[in-house]
């Protein structure tokens, strides 16, 4: 069942690509992605709320919000989604648009995404050490943690040097095909 009222026709065609746009309006809120959602607890607004404020036209609101930078692509809400509604990929697009517009709620948000990302495509994985120093001095919370960071260097729980994958060629690809950095 689609919804089938004009304020569904309202999502922003400027905030979304055309196959995001078709697939929000898809979305008749029942709730499953969110429900699924792992890290719902660190989010100021559900997946099924960002869906509706969408469909509702409110572009602003929604890039106000920290949900789709603290969405960790899991893929959990795409998956039980009965629609077949790719939502990470929404939320994907949600934080290439407010990189763009400059609109980002919280600018530690899009830095600590930015440089778990640029990890990935330097390593072909999260070399957590290297994410933590870069985001602890680019974000001036350089002595915030440094007890517990010790810690868990000692207990071994942090790797020293980062590990390589054994393909990092398609590492590579992936970014050049997406490039979200």
């Amino acid at each position: 069942m689609i919804f089938k009222t004009g304020v569904v026709d309202s999502v922003p065609d400027r905030l979304l690509s055309k196959s995001n746009f078709d697939a929000v309006r898809r979305c008749y809120q029942c709730k499953k992605c969110s429900s699924g959602c792992p890290v719902t607890f660190t989010m100021d607004t559900l997946p099924h709320q960002v869906m509706r404020l969408l469909q509702l036209g409110s572009e602003r609101e929604v890039l106000s919000k920290n949900t789709y930078w603290v969405c960790s692509s899991c893929q959990t809400c795409t998956t039980r989604c009965p629609n077949d509604i790719d939502i990470a990929d929404v939320m994907d697009e949600l934080c290439r648009q407010a990189s763009r517009r400059k609109t980002v709620s919280e600018k530690t948000l899009e830095l600590f995404h930015r440089l778990f990302l640029r990890e990935v495509r330097l390593h072909g994985r999260v070399h957590e050490l290297s994410v933590i120093g870069k985001y602890k001095l680019l974000s001036g919370q350089i002595f915030n943690d440094i007890p517990m960071g010790i810690g868990m260097i000692l207990r071994h729980k942090l790797k020293l040097v980062p590990k390589r994958i054994n393909r990092p060629r398609e590492m590579r690809d992936l970014f050049r095909k997406d490039p979200v950095i």
